[in-house]
């Protein structure tokens, strides 16, 4: 079971604004799930059957890529060869 300071710990992880308030009501739905996992849990299934199924998706072939000129010439900004991004962090 999972209490209102593990929905508070979870919210501050997930860095998502809670109020005080919202907390007993997302405890509340938080359990809820997963008591609907504990009711899937025991769920006795059969594997599907092997016969009968095809691959849908086609067969990687390889094919000549563009030349790095042309991929460059159509990036903002590039450095010794390769696509400059900004940075991420």
């Amino acid at each position: 079971m999972v209490t209102e300071s593990d929905i508070e710990h979870i919210a501050e992880l997930a860095d998502i604004g809670i109020s005080r308030d919202e907390v007993p009501e997302f405890t509340r739905q938080f359990n809820a799930i997963l008591e609907y996992f504990e009711v899937l849990d025991t769920v006795e299934g059969e594997r599907a059957p092997a016969d009968g199924i095809t691959n849908v998706f086609r067969e990687d072939e390889p094919r000549p890529c563009l030349p790095q000129e042309a991929v460059l010439a159509n990036a903002g900004s590039t450095e010794n060869g390769f696509i400059k991004t900004p940075r991420v962090m």
